[in-house]
């Protein structure tokens, strides 16, 4: 269920081992911290690193999903109901830290996912600084502080890929970390209001990073280059949906519709690719 958290195979402050331990790198209110997540049957293990430890391991149950309700969701199409019968227990986690999520979420607007994926590693991997306790040989790093994001000069943003655009949206978000941060206690309407003050903030970039720091379930994506069509498919056989199309068959799920993509996503009712993919850019060649 950590997954969302993950940016990529290489995120450098992510990992999942071969036995299905869960290893994670972030900065807490009260410093960097490094968490191990192991399931043993029915049974969570954890331990914690750094000076935010005990932050981490206090914010676990929310991490797990104990705060979110799975019950609050009713089913009103087929594909939907059968596919909460397979995975029952689906809950939404919720990080309780919004830059850790924002940050990633600007670096993958409007460029593919590799594009994202790569800049976000680079920047974290030079700016970021090693994960506290057992991570050497994971390599695990803690993403950089507001300060140090908003120190990185221009060509360290261009060597790494990512556009004036995102870069300058990033730094004017770093500059009122602090109170981007209370978004995370906040409820979904005065959460969004307050990430989309920064320009360059928009509804995809506020759900993507809410869904992951508040575990808010009614965070729904609009503006995604696949999910319109992705839900379209799912849930009426119109594989081009638009947005307006993709929140009217929403609208029986009003309060939990990211809850309702995330179960169409787990469906598999997912249709094939047939028009042209993104191409990756290189800005950082030119």
């Amino acid at each position: 269920m950590l997954s969302p958290l993950r940016r990529g195979p290489a995120d450098p402050t992510f990992r999942m081992a071969t036995d299905g331990t869960f290893w994670r790198a972030t900065r807490t209110p009260e410093g960097p911290g490094t968490l191990r997540v192991v399931a043993r049957g029915d049974r969570i293990g954890a331990e914690a690193w750094g000076p935010g430890a005990e932050w981490l391991l206090a914010g676990l149950p929310a991490l797990l999903g104990a705060e979110d309700d799975p019950d609050a969701f009713t089913p009103h199409h087929r594909l939907l109901a059968a596919t909460r019968h397979r995975r029952p227990g689906l809950r939404l986690l919720r990080t309780g830290l919004v830059m850790e999520s924002l940050i990633p979420s600007i670096l993958e607007q409007k460029v593919t996912t590799d594009e994202a994926y790569r800049a976000w590693r680079l920047l974290v991997r030079r700016y970021g600084t090693p994960a506290p306790g057992p991570t050497a040989t994971l390599g695990l790093h803690v993403m950089p502080d507001a300060r140090t994001w908003a120190m990185i000069p221009s060509w360290e943003w261009h060597k790494a890929g990512v556009d004036a655009k995102r870069s300058s949206t990033i730094m004017r978000a770093v500059r009122v970390a602090r109170r981007l941060e209370e978004a995370s206690t906040m409820p979904l309407p005065e959460a969004t209001a307050r990430l989309e003050l920064i320009p360059g903030i928009g509804p995809w970039t506020s759900a993507e990073t809410l869904q992951r720091s508040n575990g808010a379930p009614d965070a729904v994506t609009v503006g995604d280059y696949h999910l319109p069509g992705i839900v379209g498919h799912a849930l009426a056989d119109n594989r081009h949906a638009t947005d307006e199309e993709m929140l009217a068959l929403l609208t029986p799920y009003e309060g939990q519709r990211h809850r309702a993509t995330r179960l169409i996503l787990l469906s598999g009712r997912i249709p094939e690719r047939r028009g042209p993919r993104m191409t990756p850019g290189n800005i950082a060649a030119l």
